[in-house]
């Protein structure tokens, strides 16, 4: 018998808060778990003792799901993700996206690392995702479909939400932080992309590349929630420059990045609060 989410939800629940109903979740990328340590009163659970998943293997992704609070917004934290190019199957990614909107979150803000394929982006900066393109082999509603989850067929058209992009540049605003906009491309990893990938990239309309992202955005508009994307520049894309690419550069210039989200996020919710909850 396949696994059930009120059997996942059965195990969250021993560990979870009385009475705690999260409004926002959020999944960290590469070098981005800094954001993870401002939540108040947390609790967490390895992925490993949650049914169907185990922990990732990348060195930056910590496996924890956190609840607790950011200010007074309760917040549900999947501190670190995990990868296609892991071996892990598209269902493990499936079940924790899908935890989030189960423990009542209506909006899902997903960060992660990626390359720039634009001049003025660069390492160290931030981009809000506006739109995707998935190059990923394959999708992660193929199969049997659950209509008390989402719908057979959903509309992308809004994908990353019109609304909480305005909130998001709000928020940068205020604060004073460089923040692009863009769209991303994911790929699955894990070797970097090519110089001619990258340029078949930019010919497509894409601005920034990663190998993870678009997955959980499916899978989160798939169930209903409001989608929020800011990717950390941590190079330029291969052959536009000449940096080596390497996994210790992303997780160096995702801390640097990750300095900047540990406010911009934040200040984000606040908005998003006061305007949606």
């Amino acid at each position: 018998m396949p696994l059930t989410m009120a059997e996942v939800m059965q195990v969250i629940q021993r560990y979870a808060p009385k009475g705690f109903v999260p409004k926002i979740g959020m999944i960290l990328g590469s070098g981005l778990s800094a954001l993870a340590e401002q939540i108040s009163n947390p609790v967490s659970i390895p992925y490993q003792a949650i049914p169907g998943l185990q922990s990732g293997s990348i060195v930056g992704h910590a496996s924890l799901l956190v609840m607790g609070y950011l200010g007074e917004v309760p917040v549900v934290c999947l501190r670190g993700r995990l990868h296609l190019y892991e071996g892990v199957s598209y269902e493990a990614i499936r079940i924790l996206v899908r935890i989030v909107k189960n423990l009542g979150c209506n909006i899902f803000i997903v960060t992660g690392a990626a390359g720039s394929m634009r001049e003025e982006a660069k390492a160290g900066d931030l981009m809000m995702i506006t739109d995707h393109i998935n190059f990923h082999p394959g999708n992660p509603l193929v199969g049997p479909n659950d209509e008390s989850i989402g719908p057979r067929f959903v509309a992308m058209e809004n994908a990353y939400d019109n609304g909480l992009q305005e909130v998001m540049v709000a928020a940068a605003t205020k604060l004073n932080i460089l923040l692009h906009k863009g769209v991303y491309i994911s790929t699955l990893g894990p070797s970097f992309e090519t110089p001619a990938e990258i340029r078949a990239f930019k010919q497509w309309g894409a601005d920034a590349v990663g190998m993870s992202v678009v997955p959980e955005v499916i899978i989160a508009r798939h169930c209903g929630m409001r989608v929020a994307c800011v990717a950390a520049i941590t190079n330029a894309a291969a052959g536009l420059s000449k940096e080596k690419l390497s996994h210790e550069g992303t997780l160096q210039f995702g801390e640097i990045a990750a300095r900047k989200l540990t406010k911009l996020i934040p200040e984000f919710i606040k908005g998003a609060s006061a305007l949606y909850f």
